[in-house]
């Protein structure tokens, strides 16, 4: 009953008046209809015992057909052992949708693709999962997919980083320049220069990231196994910012080790022990502060439009299933990524920036506002926008690697 009421309560006074409880019904039949469509395998209107064990069998979910029929008895008012559609309806209307066999594990680990930005939002479990295993699976083959995925795509990440930081009205560094460059410079290698320490922050940045999620969804007082969108974009936000603010230094160091020289630094700890001795400590948290400003606009927008595309299109286009299928995913994931870094990458580039200082001869300190200020001046708001070409050049090929391996992965895990 408070499930419903929360679901239902738009102006959030804790009751439901009788607006708002039509449109609970009204929103709450167009998905039991999607699930009977789905569950309604020969189409003809009526689900039986089969069709029950062949669907929670598609789920992951083994039962034997004695089970499937005890099931059906539950709803079948006119004893002919199949379920039309008004008796499922009526069984089910006032029961809140997570009484449903699950539909939402047909899309619900989806917000996993790693386009070697902040992830937006970790992966929520059910309880079964937490019990059997399964989230630690889902989490190792995440973090192997973003490993493959941010290899792949290294040289466009490094290259965007030298348009960042070197670019400017006077130095109008192109793609092609920029890979000429760095080949001339250090040699095909160079183009992954930064691409270790950039892979080696992915364990402990998902690790972090997850249990402060699970902890701070604890915190709002939620029994929810799935957190409506604005609880999920708090949690989410604070999540990020706390696995960022821990594992902040390998984010200056991934930096500084993607514009190096050839020969500078023998690898990483050697960079680090170098600005250690020279900057002192306070080197490691450069760019800190615009850092955590652009979690927020990039986590809000990207789960705001990815839930709005997701949805929108399960209302106008899922006619037989409640699955959106695997390019309206990546379609949603990619759009969505796109909008996010367009939001926070400003804030992104002053970081980059800040976090490049001491690498660049004769660079003064700057604040972060006399950052912008200067950046504005010298090169208009475009010079805010340096490096995004490459930046949007990689958001395809990372989304669609990460999910082929991703998947792959999640069957040798036997997901």
């Amino acid at each position: 009953e408070q499930k419903i009421v929360k679901a239902g309560d738009k102006d959030l006074d804790g009751q439901l008046d009788f607006e708002e409880f039509v449109h609970y019904l009204q929103d709450h039949e167009k998905k039991l209809r999607l699930v009977f469509k789905s569950l309604d395998k020969k189409n003809d209107g009526r689900i039986d015992a089969q069709e029950i064990v062949q669907s929670l069998r598609d789920l992951g979910v083994k039962i034997s057909e004695q089970q499937a029929e005890k099931i059906l008895k539950s709803m079948d008012k006119n004893g002919t052992m199949t379920i039309d559609w008004n008796e499922w309806r009526d069984y089910h209307l006032l029961h809140p949708v997570e009484n449903i066999p699950e539909i939402i594990l047909y899309w619900k680990h989806s917000t996993i693709f790693d386009v070697g930005e902040n992830l937006t939002v970790p992966d929520e479990f059910t309880v079964e999962e937490r019990q059997t295993g399964m989230w630690w699976r889902h989490l190792v083959a995440g973090g192997g997919a973003g490993a493959v995925s941010r290899t792949c795509t290294a040289p466009l990440d490094r290259l965007k980083v030298l348009m960042q930081v070197h670019a400017s009205r006077s130095n109008n560094m192109c793609i092609i320049g920029g890979f000429t460059q760095m080949i001339r410079e250090g040699g095909t290698r160079s183009l992954w220069r930064g691409n270790g320490i950039n892979v080696l922050k992915i364990a402990p940045e998902s690790a972090i990231k997850f249990m402060a999620y699970e902890q701070i969804k604890r915190f709002i007082g939620t029994d929810q196994e799935m957190l409506r969108i604005h609880e999920r974009l708090l949690a989410g936000s604070l999540a990020g910012a706390i696995a960022q603010s821990s594992i902040y230094p390998m984010e200056v160091l991934k930096t500084r080790m993607a514009l190096r020289k050839t020969g500078q630094y023998s690898g990483m700890l050697d960079c680090a022990k170098n600005i250690l001795s020279k900057e002192g400590m306070a080197a490691f948290y450069k760019g800190y502060i615009p850092n955590m400003l652009g979690i927020i606009p990039y986590a809000g927008i990207d789960l705001a439009v990815y839930e709005t595309l997701k949805n929108t299109w399960l209302q106008r286009y899922a006619v037989n299933s409640a699955d959106p299928g695997v390019f309206v995913l990546l379609a949603c994931g990619t759009i969505s990524s796109t909008c996010g870094q367009l939001a926070s990458y400003p804030l992104a580039l002053v970081r980059t920036r800040m976090q490049a200082q001491a690498s660049v001869e004769g660079a003064p300190e700057v604040t972060m506002r006399g950052l912008f200020k200067h950046i504005l001046k010298t090169e208009g708001a475009f010079g805010l926008y340096r490096g995004l070409a490459p930046n949007f050049m990689k958001v395809i090929p990372a989304v669609s690697i990460s999910y082929v391996v991703y998947e792959n992965l999640k069957m040798t895990l036997g997901v």
